[in-house]
């Protein structure tokens, strides 16, 4: 029986991931991606990717008509679940072409841009977000590369930063301002742009915990079909409303669970060790306290995807609530990590997978969480006007 087959029993289901994941993960894989090189770990994700589109497991839950399986979110859940607890690879590479893309196209598209988009993921095809700017980050209504109307095309004027693995993209979902003179939500337009246009460059960022995964784009004349809208013209802000809202769910439980599988893998090693840190009083009550921070999020990270089931999900701050206790338990779980491994906590591996892969790569890795997505900032401000009925000031 294969995956897809024991789908209508979800014991099963969960039954036959678990051998696959048996079969194909290379009990070694973490180890050999620590040692690797940026152009063996994309390799890496590219193969992982495919071993996952040959069971049905690259886009699953995507209705059967673009390619996938038309799973139910419990079986997310499963899927997720069960990935976490063998810790196996994560596609990373692929996080803008699982998540956000359709997350876009599905409510938003053209039959057209469906058909022909949507199925080419399973196949390899790697998008990333062309959102962010120099000075339009936080404030994302404030960017300014232009697109103008030339016939049947558009031409895009601009730059876009903070794009992950822009440099190894097939397309992107590019924010564009087509009306200078809107005020600055009204005046916006989405596009898909092939990453292969005449104008586009991509240069790579190298990051503090010494990976280069985002990318800089510099857009000079780049002649985007106008066919290539999502959405319609200066609606661009309420699309990007859905590309913003497809981040919650089921891949920040996968998050929360791989971070409960890594914890408890750690506290076994320590008492199977000995280790020094258990004999801290101060320590031992610091690990206790994240041990029951990490349950409430878990927690709430189900009530996010019960929530985003019903309709006016999109309006409820609790994605900002988990996205805030998260990113800032991560801090302290990976400052934990660095303390209590002592010197050798200190040894670098920039392309260990996190969580805990090498705990200065990760401490240094963790405060990033606190500016992707939405600041912080901006997500207690969302929570205190939108939860709280505070005033803007």
């Amino acid at each position: 029986m294969s995956i897809l087959d024991a789908q209508y029993d979800l014991t099963e289901f969960r039954r036959a991931i678990r051998n696959w994941l048996v079969q194909v993960v290379p009990p070694d894989w973490k180890a050999r991606m620590v040692r690797a090189s940026n152009e063996e770990y994309i390799a890496f994700q590219r193969w992982w990717m495919a071993e996952r589109s040959k069971v049905g497991l690259a886009i699953p839950h995507w209705p059967t008509e673009y390619g996938g399986a038309g799973l139910s979110q419990r079986h997310l859940i499963a899927i997720a679940d069960e990935m976490a607890r063998a810790d196996a690879p994560q596609s990373r590479m692929f996080t803008i072409s699982l998540i956000h893309m359709p997350g876009t196209l599905l409510p938003h598209g053209t039959e057209a841009q469906k058909r022909r988009y949507l199925s080419g993921v399973a196949k390899g095809e790697v998008w990333c977000q062309g959102f962010s700017e120099p000075n339009s980050g936080s404030d994302l209504a404030s960017l300014r590369t232009r697109a103008v109307r030339d016939g049947d095309h558009y031409v895009v004027n601009g730059q876009k930063i903070w794009s992950s693995y822009s440099m190894y993209a097939d397309h992107c979902l590019l924010l564009t301002r087509t009306d200078p003179t809107a005020q600055k939500h009204r005046g916006i337009t989405y596009f898909i742009m092939d990453m292969r246009s005449p104008g586009v460059e991509v240069r790579q960022i190298r990051q503090a915990n010494g990976r280069a995964e985002f990318g800089e784009l510099f857009l000079t004349n780049v002649r985007i079909p106008a066919e290539n809208m999502i959405g319609a013209e200066n609606n661009g802000w309420r699309v990007a409303q859905a590309t913003l809202a497809s981040e919650r769910g089921v891949i920040a439980f996968e998050g929360g669970e791989r971070q409960r599988h890594e914890i408890e893998a750690f506290y076994r090693k320590s008492l199977e060790s000995g280790a020094t840190w258990l004999r801290d009083a101060q320590l031992h009550r610091e690990f206790v306290g994240f041990l029951a921070q990490m349950q409430a999020s878990r927690r709430l990270l189900r009530r996010v995807l019960e929530e985003s089931e019903t309709p006016g999900a999109s309006a409820s701050v609790l994605p900002s609530i988990v996205k805030l206790s998260a990113t800032v338990l991560r801090q302290r779980i990976c400052s934990f990590m660095v303390r209590t491994a002592g010197v050798d906590g200190q040894a670098f591996a920039t392309l260990a997978e996190e969580p805990f892969g090498s705990p200065m790569f990760d401490f240094l890795s963790a405060f990033s969480g606190t500016i992707a997505g939405g600041t912080n900032e901006i997500q207690r401000n969302i929570v205190a006007e939108r939860g709280l009925g505070m005033p803007r000031v």
